[in-house]
């Protein structure tokens, strides 16, 4: 069992930046691979972005180039630094940790861009 919490959500202006965190208990952490996923009302949720057990890599198009995902083991908590926001960024996101069939999500955190 692993239990995620996400944190850093809030109301940012466009172009403005947030940095998302989620930590994580319950489980030796290092062998997680790591998501970034996002909902808004009426939509399927999204893969923003996904960081493996060593370290590679994968961004959603909408988010390449502005969003950044890393990890830190030590620390048990994965990152989604995110830059140059758009209104279109506007969801509820939510950290998902996957090892082979199994898979945890978090609670969910707000982010709200304002134009």
């Amino acid at each position: 069992q692993v239990q995620l919490v996400e944190s850093g959500g809030g109301l940012v202006q466009a172009g403005g930046s947030l940095r998302l965190s989620c930590a994580a208990s319950g489980s030796i952490f290092s062998a997680y691979a790591m998501g970034w996923y996002r909902q808004t009302p009426g939509k399927q949720r999204e893969l923003v972005a996904r960081i493996t057990t060593g370290g590679s890599t994968n961004y959603a198009d909408s988010v390449k180039g502005r969003f950044t995902i890393s990890r830190d083991n030590a620390k048990n908590t994965v990152y989604l630094q995110m830059n140059s926001l758009k209104p279109e960024d506007t969801a509820v996101y939510y950290c998902k940790s996957e090892r082979g069939w199994a898979y945890y999500w978090g609670q969910g955190t707000q982010v709200t861009v304002s134009s």
